[in-house]
């Protein structure tokens, strides 16, 4: 691969961006990466400003949603450097879900490079607040311009950022959905693709009426078994046990965040049961007050916690001051990404490594 070249901008949008009033993903750093994928090799990688990019009325990827992405956070140390928390595991689902939508796989030099060199670029983009991050945002999306229902041979590698705050300013209440199905076995549940997400916009637009944050998903057969929320994986804690969905259906996205609170839960000395959690069990668990905390686990939101889940109009609440193991588990990963404890997983990866 060729050394990547850089344009600057000619000015910073940096001055203009209040970042006490960030939310998340309403503001983007002044550069974004860019490579192309033709004739069976990638070429031409790019650091160029962020703007619009022009494309032709018959882009493949508008007609036939060849589009998968990711999310990372890039993070200021306590001793003043960049880092980025787990790209190696989010590179590995990435190529995952390239491989599922029958596109290229996108090589480290230009998916953890690429992340690298952007972030030296925009190294005074992180915010230095509490909760707040530089959100990395990859993706690939086909670029063949030809009205035919078959695989592309051209593609795109853009990389983005996002200085964001909290994702969940508050404990969520989730509506248990019923009706509308996620994912089913066979399907594209376990791939980060467009689709997955422009489909369950409807459910939680229905659920956002009702008064709640998300929905929590459940199976496609029986709608008997959870499986995880819009934009987030569970955790159930059951009688001391944290409980959370199994990965072998593939309806559920393996989240990087996910393991991680597995990994730390074990140092903590919890137990993690990864399997198959029906809502009758978590109902019954809740009437006998075995069920205690509720939270859920991704990039955007880390460890949120959850106050009310409603079963057809059967309602569990937690307390969102007394979630102890979600309190430690959440501090805990925030002490890590903060290097004010050892990373003894090699779980952050400086910019300039």
């Amino acid at each position: 691969m060729d050394e990547i070249k850089i344009t600057k901008a000619t000015t910073s949008k940096l001055p203009s961006v209040d970042f006490n009033n960030l939310g998340f993903g309403n503001f983007f750093t002044d550069h974004m990466f860019v490579v192309d994928y033709r004739d069976g090799e990638w070429g031409n990688a790019e650091i160029v400003p962020y703007g619009p990019i022009s494309f032709e009325p018959a882009l493949s990827a508008i007609h036939y949603g060849q589009s998968i992405f990711e999310g990372i956070k890039a993070y200021r140390m306590k001793d003043g450097s960049a880092a980025i928390y787990r790209p190696y595991e989010n590179m590995k689902r990435f190529n995952r879900s390239a491989l599922r939508m029958e596109m290229p796989e996108v090589p480290e030099e230009l998916f953890i490079g690429g992340i690298k060199k952007l972030l030296q670029v925009e190294n005074q983009w992180i915010p230095d607040e509490i909760e707040h991050a530089l959100y990395v945002r990859p993706f690939m999306f086909s670029t063949d311009q030809v009205m035919r229902v078959m695989p592309a041979t051209t593609y795109k590698f853009m990389i983005i950022f996002s200085p964001v705050g909290a994702y969940y300013a508050a404990p969520m209440r989730l509506w248990v959905e019923q009706k509308f199905v996620r994912a089913a076995e066979g399907g594209v549940g376990n791939a980060k693709t467009a689709g997955n997400y422009a489909a369950s916009l409807h459910p939680f637009a229905v659920a956002k009426k009702r008064g709640y944050d998300q929905v929590l998903w459940t199976d496609a057969n029986e709608h008997k078994y959870v499986h995880e929320c819009g934009t987030m994986n569970v955790f159930f804690l059951v009688g001391g046990k944290l409980l959370t969905p199994g990965l072998d259906s593939g309806t559920i996205l393996e989240g990087v965040t996910r393991d991680s609170v597995i990994q730390v839960a074990g140092d903590f000395g919890i137990a993690v049961e990864e399997r198959d959690v029906s809502i009758d069990e978590l109902v019954q668990a809740y009437q006998a007050g075995q069920f205690t905390e509720a939270f859920g686990s991704g990039t955007a939101a880390t460890v949120a916690k959850i106050e009310e889940i409603n079963y057809k109009g059967f309602i569990m609440t937690f307390n969102p001051l007394n979630q102890p193991v979600a309190d430690a588990l959440k501090q805990r990963l925030t002490e890590i990404r903060d290097g004010v404890l050892p990373d003894t997983r090699g779980w952050m990866v400086k910019a300039d490594s």
